[in-house]
């Protein structure tokens, strides 16, 4: 009810090796700014305050109708439409992303200092193998770039392990870039032969021992650096966007879960008589102690507790007094949403 996701683009001009996305989905093919920014009013005008812009490279927008800087002008158009307040994209790619994006997302309030940065390999040997059309240093520099203007940003990324030909050197090179970027998370694969792309019948196949030690030596490099980073935020102020999903361990904690602005995860507790949020509304909480994945908010009591109802949180509750639900006020009307909403899925460790 209060997340919304809209495509903008569809298909990949890129041609990496270890991806069947160009063979099945074809050349890249964008939508007109003024449809997707529609779609966007809709989703708000059914209670969205959460949209994501979804793109196999999102930075190439506007490349099919000849205009470069169509993406970052699609940012800052979406910071225009009222109602909305937060804006994500999906995915960029380094090798196309650019300062003016940078600019939009640091001038654009309701665009979240969130950036999901495919790495896949800190290698430059194994880039060139993927056709990966960047190196370690330039991606470092994006990096470098997007805290100057937004030392907040959270960082994640993904990364595969034991790609073709990868050495110990390679792998090495990896984990240093790792170490270096500080991703908020990240996702992990074990490289595994796609049929139909050029990867699947290159030589020097990794064998599978060596890929789950090196795989099993990344996760707990990233697992460190993301306990770390989470560390960071305790003593901050948070403003969260409260979600349906609770976390597998909230009915045992009593606590409610919500999205920071930079999309991390946060369980939080409401103080004894301050009013429960609904999804979709925003609260305002204190973190107190973190965790590998998470973090959590306990107020100590409800000076340190703001709740901030939003449309979505009314949507919420039109929604389930329609299904026959019980929602937590009463919302009048009897309008039935058109648009179809939907929310990322989360990690539930609380």
């Amino acid at each position: 009810m209060y997340s919304g996701w809209v495509s903008i683009s569809v298909g990949c001009n890129n041609t990496c090796t270890f991806c069947i996305v160009p063979s099945l989905r074809g050349k890249e093919r964008d939508r007109r700014p003024g449809d997707i920014l529609a779609e966007v009013q809709a989703l708000v005008d059914d209670g969205a305050v959460e949209v994501t812009l979804l793109g196999q490279n999102v930075n190439t927008y506007g490349v099919e109708f000849g205009d470069r800087g169509a993406f970052a002008k699609l940012l800052r158009a979406c910071g225009e439409i009222r109602g909305l307040e937060r804006v994500r994209f999906t995915s960029p790619h380094p090798a196309s992303f650019t300062d003016d994006v940078i600019e939009a997302m640091a001038e654009t309030p309701n665009v979240m200092p969130q950036l999901h940065m495919p790495l896949q390999s800190g290698s430059d040997r194994v880039l060139k193998a993927m056709r990966r059309s960047y190196r370690s240093k330039k991606f470092l520099g994006i990096l470098e770039r997007v805290r100057e203007r937004m030392p907040e940003a959270a960082v994640t990324t993904d990364i595969i392990v034991g790609f073709p030909g990868e050495t110990e050197e390679d792998f090495q090179a990896t984990l240093d870039v790792v170490e270096a970027s500080r991703f908020a998370s990240a996702f992990t694969f074990q490289y595994s032969p796609r049929p139909g792309t050029p990867a699947a019948t290159m030589d020097e196949q990794v064998p599978k021992h060596i890929v789950q030690e090196r795989f099993e030596r990344l996760v707990a490099l990233q697992d460190r650096i993301c306990a770390e980073e989470n560390r960071r935020l305790v003593g901050t102020r948070q403003e969260l966007l409260v979600v349906a999903d609770s976390g597998s361990k909230n009915s045992r904690t009593g606590r409610l879960s919500g999205r920071a602005p930079d999309n991390r995860l946060v369980h939080f507790s409401v103080p004894e008589g301050a009013p429960v949020p609904r999804p979709g509304d925003f609260v305002s909480v204190p973190i107190t102690e973190s965790a590998g994945f998470y973090a959590v908010a306990d107020p100590a009591d409800a000076r340190q507790y703001a709740v901030r109802p939003s449309a979505a949180g009314d949507a919420w509750d039109r929604s389930q007094a329609e299904s026959c639900g019980v929602g937590t006020t009463s919302v009048p009307g009897d309008k039935p949403g058109s648009v179809s909403l939907g929310m990322p899925g989360l990690r539930s460790e609380a």
